[in-house]
């Protein structure tokens, strides 16, 4: 049956089957939960139903986070399919690649902006906006990443992102605890994502890992699946607002 038989997720961000979102509703399939896939306008769509179609979701829906209606109209979305759902994972996030490539200092006051909008307003909304339809034992989780607690370099504002994301989930935990709902973040280690894949120098971030993390590997996305299928169980009803590192144990590591 698995672990999650029963649940009903909706997963928020998969772009192709090599996103670490796409890791994670597969692991989730696997331990028996329903899911649902969200797609961030038609062109994003055709991409979406395919992987909807393959992992055997329920249904997909629109939701683009910079439009305030959408957040409205989202609970009538998911009620055409489901009364009621327990799980909520975030794996959103953008940033304008020119603020990828120079220095941080740089940074535009529309960069800034936009990368902490979509990468970490997001998760406040779409809590707010959904919390009321969850089941008393929901999960949210969001994905994030070192380079908010370390400079890392080309991550720039990204990092800052992950920052406002990070502290988010902490004052969401507080928050929607008395609902008997948790929130937390996983930390990746870097991926080869699509994401990843505008990050100057990445390729010799990945080589480094596999060089001096303790576990001389890299992650992947089937590995923060595990660990979001633990957040996602009644085997972490006591976690919340925590941030929980898959990195292979890179981030315990003083200079790397």
């Amino acid at each position: 049956m698995g672990i999650l038989a029963g649940k009903k997720a909706l997963i928020f961000g998969i772009a192709n089957d090599r996103s670490i979102a796409y890791g994670v509703a597969e692991e989730f399939k696997n331990q028996g939960a329903s899911i649902a896939l969200s797609y961030v306008n038609d062109a994003i769509k055709k991409r979406v139903e395919p992987i909807a179609e393959k992992l055997g979701a329920d249904f997909t829906f629109e939701m683009d986070v910079l439009n305030d209606d959408h957040y409205g109209s989202l609970p009538e979305k998911i009620k055409e399919h489901w009364d009621s759902f327990d799980i909520i994972v975030h794996s959103i996030a953008f940033a304008d690649r020119e603020d990828l490539k120079d220095s941080f200092v740089k940074t535009s006051r529309a960069g800034y902006k936009l990368a902490c909008d979509v990468s970490a307003f997001s998760l406040v909304g779409l809590s707010n906006s959904l919390y009321p339809m969850m089941n008393e034992g929901g999960s949210i989780m969001a994905m994030t990443y070192y380079g908010s607690q370390k400079v890392i370099t080309n991550y720039n504002v990204m990092g800052v992102a992950k920052a406002a994301l990070e502290s988010s989930t902490r004052y969401l935990a507080n928050d929607l605890g008395q609902k008997d709902i948790r929130v937390n973040c996983i930390s990746a280690g870097p991926i080869k994502t699509l994401a990843a894949s505008g990050i100057s120098g990445f390729r010799s971030l990945l080589s480094k890992v596999e060089e001096v993390a303790p576990m001389r590997k890299n992650v992947t996305p089937k590995d923060v699946g595990g660990t979001a299928t633990y957040l996602a169980s009644d085997l972490s009803t006591g976690v919340t607002g925590q941030v929980i590192y898959v990195d292979s144990g890179l981030s315990i590591l003083g200079g790397f």
